[in-house]
């Protein structure tokens, strides 16, 4: 798409680093030492999905609280040379022996979902599969998956120094990998998290990648890595069995989209919550178009106006994906209606512009930012998105023996009720919160990028896409700028520190309840990466531009 991104200084925040450019390759993610990963396999002839696996395994290594083996993952892939989205669902199962009853009866557990860092909340980790499928499915065919793997396995064997908004993380849960498994250790330094620039070993965490790179999925699913998974969590009481790890399988789905100011907007399908960044896009397009609002171009960057219509359009469309939303395999997602512009059309008439909505049902979103999300633009023009998680900072905390990686507790996101869409069930997929994105425009690929964090990256998703396509701004500033987010508590509204105190008095005067997030707790608004692509009008070359989130440690590299 030819076109050219101006810099617009007339926000109220200006960012404060450049967008990184590049014409033959981009790579961006939460950690400098995971995107020069990425970097090395392109450099050997791999393309973006070889290298999105790179990046993938160096992030497990290093910034192991957010994402690894242990968790699930999300990749949408274009490929370049018949100009096609598709879709990896990488997220795992719930064990076939795990029933709501069950879980009453014989585990006490009374309330409406499994708790966070129970044993029962760890579901089949499906990460290992998604790399290897997207290897096999999207890979160039020119780099062996031991050569991809090479560099994360060098991180863990040689150590790497913890980074500066890392280790805090880190640090923090140091408690419950110390309470939740004997193996904790294997994560920690005498017993504490890394300090900022120690340098952190993981032996045990290169023999797995070993395994998985000489055996694939078998090396995984099947083996001492899966022995040590079984035996760690039946010995705390959870019932995830051999046959549900060696059964676990990835599924190829096509992304749903919207389309958006000649822009379309691409999503994982259900059972992830992308649905709920569509609608909200779709509702935001709705009413620009009916000029209830004016146009966002026209309220201001984060003018009390603009963020309350946000804010609405979002509240309304976690409402319909908390309630629709789940593994379509156990019921229909009505994907199509609920993206019908009929339906949007519907959804945006509840919009007041001077009233916060009092009752607005299900889905109050909550914070969280335990995932990390990288993108891989390649020479060939392939682009690969993708997210990895393991839900809460290190997960369940349990630590498979000699295993270096902690398993995730994604499951706490079920329902315990037989009539919600999102109930448990054996061998059933929870509501997924991480979605990786994509953006084209008459076909040709426009941007790569994701925004990681809970309930908060479709907020992000919505926040970042207007930010470039209505206000102007590159990659970089995109992401500079102040964010909000919807929490659970109360369905308050967190305001990032930069947004000004005569914005939030009016948000409140409007009905909202909201409180200012600073310092390393803006990690609530979530660490994204962003690669954009546009064609220089004079010359005809592809340009890339890349952004990486200031509130993490990471870096864009392009060449």
């Amino acid at each position: 798409m030819a076109s050219t991104v101006r810099t617009n200084f007339n926000v109220p925040y200006i960012s404060r680093r450049s967008a990184i450019y590049g014409t033959q390759y981009m790579v961006a993610s939460t950690q400098p030492l995971a995107s020069q990963a990425g970097v090395q396999i392109l450099e050997q002839g791999g393309n973006a999905a070889d290298a999105a696996v790179a990046v993938a395994a160096a992030l497990g290594v290093t910034e192991p609280f957010s994402t690894g083996v242990g968790g699930d993952c999300f990749c949408i892939f274009y490929r370049a040379k018949d100009r096609t989205v598709h879709g990896i669902n990488g997220s795992g199962r719930a064990p076939r022996a795990l029933t709501i009853e069950r879980l009453r009866t014989e585990f006490g557990i009374s309330g409406d979902e499994i708790p966070a860092r129970s044993v029962h909340a760890v579901t089949v980790p499906g990460a290992v599969a998604g790399w290897v499928d997207t290897v096999e499915h999207f890979g160039s065919g020119r780099v062996a998956l031991g050569d991809i793997l090479a560099p994360a396995v060098a991180l863990a064997d040689e150590g790497f120094p913890v980074s500066e908004l890392t280790s805090p993380f880190w640090r923090d849960s140091a408690d419950l990998l110390r309470t939740a498994s004997p193996n904790g250790n294997e994560l920690l330094v005498d017993g504490e998290g890394p300090q900022t620039g120690q340098v952190f070993c993981n032996a045990a965490m290169a023999h797995t990648l070993r395994l998985v790179a000489d055996g694939g999925k078998r090396g995984f699913y099947e083996g001492p890595v899966a022995d040590a998974i079984v035996d760690s969590v039946r010995q705390r009481g959870g019932l995830l069995t051999h046959s549900d790890l060696r059964s676990h399988r990835s599924t190829f789905e096509e992304p749903v989209s919207i389309e958006y100011q000649g822009y379309c907007l691409h999503e994982c399908a259900p059972n992830g919550s992308g649905l709920a960044a569509l609608i909200a896009l779709g509702i935001v397009d709705e009413l620009e178009k009916q000029q209830e609002a004016g146009s966002v171009a026209d309220m201001g960057h984060n003018s009390a106006a603009y963020l309350h219509l946000v804010i609405e359009a979002l509240r309304l469309a976690f409402a319909d994906a908390r309630r629709y939303v789940c593994d379509p395999d156990f019921g229909a997602v009505p994907v199509d209606q609920l993206l019908s512009r009929e339906y949007l059309k519907m959804r945006a008439t509840a919009f007041d512009p001077e009233h916060a909505a009092a009752d607005v049902e299900a889905g109050v979103p909550l914070g969280g930012s335990d995932t990390v999300y990288f993108t891989v633009v390649d020479a060939e023009g392939n682009a690969c998105s993708f997210v990895n998680s393991l839900y809460h900072s290190f997960g369940s905390g349990i630590v498979p023996l000699g295993c270096g990686f902690a398993l995730h507790d994604r499951g706490s996101l079920f329902r315990l009720d037989l009539n919600h869409a999102n109930s448990l069930a054996p061998g059933k997929r929870p509501y997924h919160t991480i979605i990786p994105a994509m953006v084209t425009a008459g076909g040709d690929l426009a941007m790569s990028y994701g925004i990681m964090g809970g309930y908060n990256q479709p907020q992000a998703h919505l926040q970042v896409l207007l930010n470039m396509v209505r206000f102007g701004m590159n990659p970089q500033a995109a992401l500079d700028v102040p964010r909000i987010s919807i929490q659970i508590e109360n369905g308050r509204v967190a305001v990032e520190d930069g947004i000004d105190d005569t914005t939030v008095a009016e948000l409140e005067r409007l009905g909202h309840s909201v409180y200012m997030e600073t310092g390393i707790q803006r990690s609530v608004f979530g660490r994204g990466q962003i690669i954009r692509q546009l064609t220089d009008s004079r010359t005809g070359t592809r340009v890339l531009m890349g952004g990486s989130d200031p509130r993490s440690d990471g870096q864009a590299v392009g060449r």
